[in-house]
């Protein structure tokens, strides 16, 4: 797993996790890859500070003395340490299980997302809970229009491709 800091179009600056940094070439060149913010896909890596690992025999420095004759101790720091798989294995199952009992009694509505969520805004239809596909041009047109929509965390199964 790697991590890299990301800034979108809008300028906002996020952090996400990938495979590889080929995974992230692949999925940013598919489009896949969008702010959480705004949702913006045209992500490039911001700039961030290397990972470079402290020596294990390095405790404390002191620097030369500066221009008022003082001279200042820097410690250094331990090296940050790798998320462990299994836990972010059990964070993604309890977000799996959260949003599944968040779906509960939610209606799938395939990609007529968009106009069932804009008939209900509009009253058109009963409201009821929905979820579906919908592209970013047309999420983002709800937006502007104010229809309340969230995007979900994890990809959704159609009803009709499950086993």
């Amino acid at each position: 797993m790697i991590v890299f800091d990301l800034r979108c179009g809008g300028g906002h600056v996020f952090e996400a996790w990938f495979g590889s940094s080929a995974a992230y070439e692949a999925q940013a060149a598919a489009g896949q890859v969008a702010c959480p913010l705004c949702a913006d896909t045209r992500v490039t890596k911001a700039v961030m500070a290397p990972n470079i690992p402290v020596k294990g025999n390095r405790q404390v420095v002191t620097p030369p003395q500066g221009a008022d004759g003082g001279a200042a101790r820097v410690r250094a720091s331990a090296p940050p340490v790798a998320p462990d798989p299994a836990m972010i294995k059990q964070a993604l199952t309890m977000l799996a299980a959260a949003q599944a009992k968040a779906l509960e009694g939610s209606q799938w509505v395939g990609g007529s997302f968009a106009t069932q969520a804009r008939a209900m805004q509009l009253g058109e239809v009963a409201t009821s809970p929905i979820h579906g596909q919908a592209s970013l041009a047309e999420a983002r047109a709800l937006a502007d229009e104010g229809v309340p929509i969230a995007a979900l965390p994890l990809p959704v199964v159609p009803p009709e491709t499950s086993n």
